[in-house]
């Protein structure tokens, strides 16, 4: 561990080993009986003790020590000076333990167990860490024990700041120092100690690892404390929300379901069957409390008055960046008619992030919706992925009331931040020769390109970040995944980073409500992101790329037409966050990797049907409770799904047997791989 190479035993060591194991199975026999029948005499103990001294990793010894001090305790009495001596016995026992393996899980426990209770000086144990974290300075067990130990005691935070500055400046490659320093430093510039302000302890701090990086370029302790600093600096510890649909000063054509003819470029059409439509909050971080509470709705659209709002996650939880309300418009009077909707949120307290900060900058946005009777021509035509686009017209007006490709919460102090970024870009183009170099830079500008509020340069640093990912991957062939994502990451935020480069991709497609198309085939991309710029899209393309799951695109709730064919998808488990978008009706995983790995890693991020004995058996699991085993994550996906079309074709899982089967559990499916079912 830690770059110490193990040397291979000698035989008289393996001989000292044999015996040591001997000895050791007649202790753990005999002490094992004592434990069982309760027997906590002076005998009993001591050999604890022994057992202890060889192996300290025996949890059981150590529990059953707890039991006997426990036990000698409630026959004593309170009496300190009968208490001390028993305590003290245990932390001279642990102590001894440490001495022949320093990284004991159970003794540090006991320990801490037996300080817990009070009796024993705190001071003593300081000086016994100083003693022991000169033999190992980097042990994190001892590092998180001082821990526990000076919230026993008076000693402040600071005084515990310039012990680890004590400890790297005699070793900067003590990780667990430098981990140390940030856990402190978290909580005195949370809680705004004197002297401990961001904008100006943030710069410092840059300072003080940049001896470390320059010093050893190659040790990895100084680069994490880096990114740990550069985390500090890019986040805002408030929740921003950064996105929504509809977008401020949009307009929305609400119909029925069919196809509404006529729809202006201009306007996005929403059909819905169901007769609402989703009102969507995007944040930069996953937060809770959003209610009719704390986001409030003057809309002109009738029975509205008490929304109630879902958290979009793939876990089942109640914090999400992604919030959905759906609004009704099928209440309102026949015929077309405009109706204005204002949303407002943070006026009231209640939204706060997972880690505990509150959502403290008002917003508020309007949008028109015109509500148009259900459309007469109702045909189920299928939706062709090659005929019936319409390129958009770069110079168009009509994207920027379609979507926000800004930060829509202003006043935050980002110049001190900014300053931060700029300087440290400029330090290390000195070492953007090596590979964390490269890196580091690679992730100081996406930095930069975030805080950037200025149109007319937003997006300078793109090209430079995607060629640094590109020579990493060249570099670094064991990361080369690693590198791959986060080069389709600075991709996609390259592509949304402004209209003129968004609408590039973008299409409407003629044939059904002029529906908005973002064209993203082709692009080797690995992952998606920026998706809380792309909540407008109707139709998304993502065919010949290498994703492995669609992790992202839960948030596009109003994503009616999905074309992954030709991807490296593994499993209908990694379709899993498309159970979430309940407007989908066209879906395209044709010519994937489904079915053809035996053992698929990607199976785990749903649930198999051994742990859901408990959910309703509906008609397919009571009539085919086989194919349902032996299709289950299929089948949990696409139950959750209302497809009218989907094309599975070119897939191992593909056949007359699944296809059967997939017809079963979508029964209201029009078109299977190009084909109406029957023909």
């Amino acid at each position: 561990m830690h770059g110490r190479p193990r040397k291979a035993s000698k035989p008289e060591e393996e001989a000292a080993s044999a015996a040591k194991a001997v000895k050791l199975r007649s202790l753990q026999s005999q002490f094992m009986t004592y434990h069982h029948d309760k027997i906590y005499t002076k005998e009993a103990i001591e050999l604890s003790t022994k057992l202890l001294e060889i192996n300290p990793e025996a949890y059981t010894a150590w529990n059953y020590r707890k039991l006997a001090v426990e036990d000698s305790l409630s026959r004593i009495g309170p009496d300190p000076s009968l208490v001390k001596p028993i305590l003290d016995e245990e932390l001279r026992v642990v102590e001894n333990a440490l001495k022949q393996n320093f990284k004991s899980y159970g003794a540090w426990h006991h320990r801490k167990w037996v300080l817990s209770k009070g009796h024993s000086s705190t001071g003593n144990e300081l000086k016994l860490l100083d003693k022991f974290q000169k033999l190992d300075s980097r042990n994190f067990h001892a590092w998180n024990y001082r821990r526990f130990v000076v919230e026993l005691t008076n000693r402040s935070e600071q005084d515990e700041l310039q012990y680890t500055d004590d400890m790297i400046n005699n070793n900067f490659s003590n990780y667990s120092a430098w981990h140390n320093r940030s856990v402190l430093l978290s909580s005195l510039l949370a809680n705004r100690a004197d002297g401990f302000v961001p904008e100006k302890k943030i710069p410092d701090e840059y300072e003080i690892v940049h001896q470390a990086i320059f010093t050893d370029p190659d040790d990895q302790s100084g680069w994490f404390y880096h990114l740990w600093l550069l985390d500090q600096t890019v986040n805002v510890e408030s929740p921003l929300l950064t996105s929504s649909w509809p977008s401020h000063g949009s307009s929305v054509i609400l119909s029925g379901a069919g196809c509404f003819n006529g729809s202006p470029s201009n306007f996005t059409t929403f059909c819905s069957e169901t007769g609402s439509f989703p009102l969507i909050l995007y944040f930069d971080q996953a937060v809770g409390g959003v209610s009719s509470l704390t986001v409030t709705l003057d809309s002109e659209l009738k029975g509205n008055e008490n929304l109630v709002w879902e958290p979009i996650s793939n876990k089942s939880s109640q914090v999400s960046c992604v919030w959905v309300a759906r609004l009704n418009f099928s209440s309102q009077p026949c015929g077309s008619k405009d109706y204005k909707v204002k949303v407002r949120l943070g006026n009231s307290p209640g939204i706060v992030s997972s880690r505990g900060f509150n959502f403290s900058a008002p917003y508020e946005f309007v949008f028109t919706a015109h509500v148009h009777d259900p459309a007469k021509d109702s045909q189920e035509r299928i939706v062709s992925w090659t005929d019936g686009f319409e390129l958009w017209d770069a110079q168009s007006k009509d994207l920027n009331s379609l979507v926000t490709l800004g930060q829509l919460n202003a006043g935050i102090d980002l110049k001190w931040r900014q300053a931060a970024i700029d300087s440290e870009i400029e330090c290390f183009r000195l070492l953007a020769d090596s590979k964390i170099g490269k890196l580091t830079l690679a992730r100081l500008l996406m930095a930069s390109e975030a805080m950037m509020s200025d149109a007319a340069v937003k997006g300078v640093h793109y090209e430079e970040i995607l060629q640094l990912y590109n020579d990493l991957m060249a570099l670094d062939s064991s990361h080369h995944h690693y590198y791959k994502d986060e080069h389709s990451v600075a991709f996609l935020h390259k592509v949304t980073s402004s209209s003129e480069s968004l609408s590039r991709y973008l299409f409407r497609y003629r044939d059904m409500n002029n529906l908005v198309c973002l064209r993203l085939n082709k692009l080797s991309l690995s992952r998606i992101a920026s998706v809380n710029k792309l909540l407008f899209v109707q139709m998304l393309d993502l065919s010949h790329n290498e994703l492995h799951s669609t992790e992202g695109l839960e948030a596009m709730q109003l994503l009616s037409c999905l074309n992954l064919s030709h991807n490296r998808i593994r499993s209908f488990s990694a379709l899993d966050s498309l159970r979430h978008v309940k407007q989908l009706k066209v879906l395209d995983v044709s010519h994937n990797h489904i079915g053809k790995h035996s053992v698929d890693t990607t199976r785990y991020l749903c649930s198999s049907p051994l742990s859901n004995s408990d959910l309703s058996q509906d008609d397919v699991r009571r009539q085919n409770p086989g194919l349902v085993t032996k299709y289950w994550d299929a089948y949990f996906v696409l139950r959750d799904l209302n497809l009218k079309q989907l094309d599975i074709a070119g897939n191992e899982i593909a056949g007359d047997e699944f296809n059967s089967f997939v017809l079963q559990v979508v029964p209201k499916l029009v078109w299977l791989n190009g084909q109406k079912p029957g023909n």
